[in-house]
C-alpha cells in the first residue's frame, strides 16, 4: 500500500479541535487496511513531523430500522487514527479551524 493512500481526511469536530489545541493530537479517517506503523510513517512524511504516539480505532456501522425487518445502513464501518505529535510540532491544516 502507498502511504499517500494511507490517509484519507483529516477528522475536524469539536472534539478532536479540543484534543489538537490541548494535547497536541490530530484526527484522521484512514484506510482499513492500515496499521500504526503505515500511518505514522504517512503523517511524518506528508506533513514533515515528528510523531509521538498512534491509535487507532475502528467506528462501527450505524444503521436505521424502518420496520422489524428491514435494516438499512446509514454509514459504514470506517477507521480512525489519533495521532499524537512532538511537542512543538503542528500541522498547518489545523491551524486557525
Amino acid at each position: 500500500m502507498n502511504l499517500y493512500d494511507v490517509l484519507r481526511r483529516p477528522v475536524v469536530t469539536e472534539k478532536t479541535m479540543i484534543a489538537t489545541d490541548e494535547f497536541n493530537k490530530v484526527t484522521f479517517e484512514v484506510d482499513m487496511r492500515a496499521n500504526k506503523i503505515l500511518v505514522k510513517q504517512a503523517v511524518e512524511k506528508a506533513f514533515d513531523v515528528t510523531v509521538m504516539d498512534v491509535n487507532i480505532m475502528v467506528v462501527p456501522v450505524k444503521t436505521t430500522r424502518r420496520s422489524q425487518k428491514s435494516i438499512r445502513i446509514r454509514h459504514p464501518k470506517w477507521k480512525k487514527a489519533i495521532v499524537t505529535l512532538k511537542p512543538g510540532d503542528r500541522i498547518q491544516m489545523f491551524e486557525g479551524v
